[in-house]
């Protein structure tokens, strides 16, 4: 068992429990300090002048030597050692991790807040920030898709245009609708050629399928066929959501409660085929304990090498608990002998 003050350490830490006699021979020292010494009774002392010599007091500094040397002895025994440790991190190959984003009108519902689409962005970029060792894309589909970011170590681009995901931008760009086929899709082709140990691909949608060129179960046995695995996250409350139905003439969206239809079966059977997870996220909440979930399920294997370097300490104890032994003894039996 080792014990470690800063950076030095103790091999046999137990032995410091001899430094519990140090006090009691020090108690017994002082109840005993006469009764090694020859007594001679006298009815008057002044005759002896002043006792008070420097042999006088230099006795009970060799006591206060023995219990100082027992001390060093026990720090000795314990053997007290300097530790110097240096790590070397080698990363392995990580985690090749595809974002596809619905984009479609129905993520600006407020069910979650301040609508999905921003909380998704949050907590996104959060799951990115925790992953230092991964690399990450966006692929953007609605009744279309395309690449907004392909596979890159560079975290800071890939955050950057997660927030600038803006639905009145892309509204223009895409054709409305949601195709999950083409989502996944052209997430797969991004990670087809990949060579990182592990291809994870995250999709994100709060409806079901109805347009695209490319049915779902197509996309999922590309999935299946190029070893990536999917987790799906259906987006959105049980029941109705204040979902835009329409634009004012003014530029802002009108809203009224729609049924929430995710199409869960076809969520769940991309995610189990595949090796993945479904998830339902009908709250910020439960949105953030899903991304925690998946960060735990997909981790980033680090190989860190740790070198000890090792200084021992207990010779200086030692050796100065001897030259105090050694000190009293020759006081004891020379200079100091007619008194002791």
């Amino acid at each position: 068992m080792k014990n470690i003050f800063g950076h030095t350490q103790f091999e046999t830490p137990y032995a410091l429990l001899l430094l519990l006699l140090v006090p009691i021979l020090a108690i017994w020292l002082y109840k005993n300090r006469y009764n090694e010494r020859a007594k001679f009774l006298y009815s008057n002392l002044a005759a002896f002048g002043n006792f008070k010599t420097l042999k006088n007091k230099i006795i009970p500094v060799l006591a206060g030597f023995l219990l100082l040397s027992i001390a060093l002895i026990s720090v000795g025994i314990a053997r007290p050692r300097s530790v110097d440790v240096t790590a070397k991190t080698k990363k392995t190959k990580g985690i090749d991790i595809m974002l596809a984003v619905d984009v479609s009108a129905s993520m600006l519902a407020r069910d979650l807040k301040p609508n999905r689409l921003e909380a998704l962005k949050k907590t996104a970029i959060d799951f990115i920030k925790k992953r230092p060792n991964d690399r990450f894309g966006v692929v953007l589909y609605a009744g279309e898709a395309f690449t907004q970011v392909p596979i890159t170590s560079d975290h800071r681009i890939v955050m950057q245009a997660i927030r600038k995901i803006n639905f009145r931008q892309l509204f223009n760009q895409l054709d409305q609708g949601t195709a999950i086929g083409m989502g996944l899709a052209t997430a797969v082709n991004r990670l087809k050629d990949s060579k990182a140990k592990s291809k994870v691909i995250i999709l994100m949608t709060d409806g079901v399928n109805n347009t695209g060129e490319i049915d779902p179960n197509t996309a999922l046995e590309l999935a299946k066929e190029f070893g990536i695995k999917v987790y799906t996250i259906g987006l959105g409350t049980n029941g109705y959501a204040p979902t835009p139905v329409g634009v004012r003439p003014d530029g802002s969206f009108r809203y009224q409660n729609a049924k929430v239809e995710i199409d869960e079966n076809l969520l769940k059977k991309i995610a189990q085929e595949t090796g993945g997870k479904y998830f339902r996220a009908t709250d910020n909440q439960k949105l953030d304990k899903i991304y925690k979930a998946i960060d735990k399920l997909e981790k980033t294997e680090i190989k860190e090498t740790k070198y000890y370097n090792y200084k021992e300490l207990y010779r200086p104890f030692v050796l100065s608990a001897v030259l105090l032994i050694f000190l009293v003894g020759i006081l004891r039996y020379t200079w100091l002998k007619s008194f002791v």
